[in-house]
């Protein structure tokens, strides 16, 4: 997937649009993190899950690096139940 500075996405707009109906996504970032993804109209659902699971587990590794602890699934299940009772 190709990776664009936001400033850069904002003075070649037509250009970056041209660009993901020929050759697919486009990682808009703003100091080098992803802020945003502009994806073509067809790209299907499988496709978009594989793009969003790898993008977890870059992100599972850099937190690893870190040395963030993992959260637990515990934890996850604690903030769902949290939010439901707020909502």
């Amino acid at each position: 997937m190709r990776h664009v500075p936001i400033a850069e996405f904002k003075d070649r707009l037509s250009e970056m649009v041209a660009a993901v109906a020929e050759e697919g996504a486009i990682s808009i970032t703003r100091h080098g993190r992803e802020v945003a993804r502009l994806i073509p109209p067809e790209m299907d659902v499988v496709e978009r899950r594989r793009q969003a699971f790898t993008a977890l587990a870059s992100v599972r590794n850099e937190m690893k690096a870190e040395g963030i602890p993992a959260t637990t699934r515990a934890e996850i299940a604690d903030w769902i139940a949290e939010g439901r009772n707020r909502g």
